[in-house]
């Protein structure tokens, strides 16, 4: 397929840009660390996003959704970044919306409706340790009765503290390091034996470390088939992994629009600074790389809606790319601020912030190098 947006999708990325610059722009997201907000997010501007169909763009329209897919997502997705907007819509519209096409029909006859009105938020709990290492899953699932009691801690949960329901993969055979063995679970809020530790990130959003202790499940609760939770998982994952790549690339692109302007206005002996050939050649470095990365997400969005068996590299690709160009966009951006880069009053060092910890949820550019690396065979 052809690596540009069609004119339908087109006119959803204009839709998503004049809302998400209108509703949530980054002053939304300073105002709501200012107050010192524990949520984490906005739930009247949730309920604005359901309103706008973005909490069901993965959902069919048999479901009540807009049977739209992930370049879609993609789109809004990216707006959110640019505008550095606090919002459930990764893991819920996005994560946990993949992870639910692979469980029962009760799963999705009941979440789907209140997602897609914006009434309920989902977490994914799959990360333990301080890297992202799914296959390293060591928390337990022991069958009791016709369930199961789940124990162990998970970590970098975001909005787990809130979230009315948590996509956990759990442990119900082999050992930490195996694919094989693991199972995804469906809990809901409030369950006996759950206790969440939410902490504020660099960028102030808001992530639980999460604790369970013999949470009882019933068997109904399993996404997929006991054992068998490595193929919804990787759904989930490959569904995140390219909506966050999408968000990145709007951090990186929001961090070269405002550090443009900059250089356009702020002056030295009497011109302006984007007039000195050396910041000139650095934005236009920044500009193609900024270019490669987009091919990459877009590649990657457009092979996972094919089904393609080559999506799974290509979200890897489009992660790592991502990784990489954020971080040197919103370096050079704080950079060519200079001394006022460093302040609070720019909104520079928020991008940076943003990137930062969106490079590490669902796997670093190290990590997804690694595993294209590994899949190679070296």
């Amino acid at each position: 397929m052809p690596l540009y947006l069609t004119e339908d999708q087109e006119m959803l990325r204009d839709s998503a840009e004049g809302f998400v610059r209108e509703k949530a722009p980054v002053a939304h997201m300073r105002k709501l660390r200012d107050a010192d907000d524990g949520t984490g997010y906005d739930p009247a501007l949730w309920r604005e996003f359901a309103e706008m169909g973005f909490t069901s763009i993965l959902m069919s329209e048999d479901e009540g959704g807009l049977g739209l897919g992930h370049v879609e997502a993609g789109v809004v997705m990216e707006e959110i970044g640019k505008n550095l907007t606090p919002s459930p819509l990764l893991s819920t519209g996005i994560a946990a919306v993949a992870a639910l096409k692979h469980g029962g029909a009760q799963h999705r006859d009941k979440w789907y409706p209140k997602i897609a009105a914006g009434e309920a938020v989902a977490a994914i709990a799959v990360d333990e340790g301080a890297k992202h290492d799914p296959a390293a899953t060591a928390m337990t699932a022991a069958r009791s009765g016709n369930g199961f009691k789940l124990s162990g801690r998970k970590t970098f949960v975001t909005h787990g503290h809130v979230a009315d329901l948590l996509i956990v993969a759990a442990r119900t055979g082999g050992s930490a390091g195996d694919a094989d063995g693991i199972t995804l679970f469906a809990v809901e809020k409030g369950a006996k034996g759950l206790k969440a530790d939410p902490r504020r990130l660099a960028d102030a959003s808001i992530a639980a470390r999460l604790e369970f202790d013999n949470v009882e499940v019933t068997a109904d609760a399993v996404i997929g088939e006991v054992d068998g939770g490595w193929g919804p998982l990787n759904a989930l994952l490959g569904a995140g992994r390219a909506a966050a790549s999408a968000e990145m690339l709007g951090v990186g692109q929001g961090a070269a629009d405002i550090t443009v302007n900059y250089l356009k206005e702020r002056k030295q002996f009497g011109v302006p600074i984007g007039s000195f050939q050396a910041l000139q050649h650095r934005a236009a470095h920044l500009y193609a790389e900024l270019e490669v990365a987009r091919a990459a997400v877009l590649k990657a969005q457009q092979l996972l809606d094919e089904g393609s068996e080559k999506a799974h590299k290509a979200v890897h690709v489009a992660k790592a790319m991502t990784g990489w160009t954020t971080t040197l966009a919103v370096q050079e951006g704080v950079q060519m601020h200079a001394g006022v880069g460093m302040t609070d009053e720019y909104d520079i060092g928020l991008y940076m912030k943003r990137g930062r910890t969106l490079a590490e949820l669902f796997g670093d550019a190290n990590y997804h190098a690694d595993r294209l690396a590994r899949e190679a065979g070296y």
